[in-house]
């Protein structure tokens, strides 16, 4: 829900200020406790979501790695949130640096780029390459795509 100070309420009454932009892309994580391959679930310009095998603590500082992207993506995050999944965990994160989050917008597009590329092979059947697939995103999305 957007409120009229352009902030989003979540279902359990938070304030968001960014909105979320569903990923399903490769993700590494390194942690104290734990390192091993996930899949972003969400996006947003901040930080994001991603699911995981093993709980993380909350406040814990991470590195995450995003290598199926071009240019990859690589940054330190801190450990909002922790959620059971009947799969494992999800996490929520926040990015540590400003430049960052800043580059976590590019990693958002590429994201939903990858997904259009997908989605257009499930629906249409047609393979497009990643560029191909940009292309035609940045033509039909790109106007539409929220600012940070």
């Amino acid at each position: 829900m957007v409120e009229s100070s352009g902030k989003r309420t979540t279902a359990g009454g938070r304030e968001r200020t960014y909105i979320r932009h569903p990923a399903r892309v490769p993700i590494r994580v390194t942690s104290v406790s734990a390192a091993g391959a996930s899949e972003v679930a969400d996006v947003s310009y901040g930080g994001l979501s991603f699911t995981c095998p093993e709980r993380q603590q909350a406040g814990a500082e991470i590195e995450l790695r995003i290598p199926d992207v071009d240019p990859g993506f690589r940054g330190r995050a801190r450990v909002v949130w922790c959620r059971s999944t009947r799969d494992g965990y999800r996490v929520g994160v926040r990015f540590l640096d400003p430049h960052d989050a800043f580059r976590s917008r590019m990693v958002e597009q590429l994201c939903a780029i990858e997904g259009y590329r997908r989605e257009v092979l499930e629906r249409e059947g047609r393979r497009l390459t990643g560029d191909q697939a940009a292309a035609e995103w940045i033509r039909r999305y790109a106007d539409g795509f929220p600012d940070p």
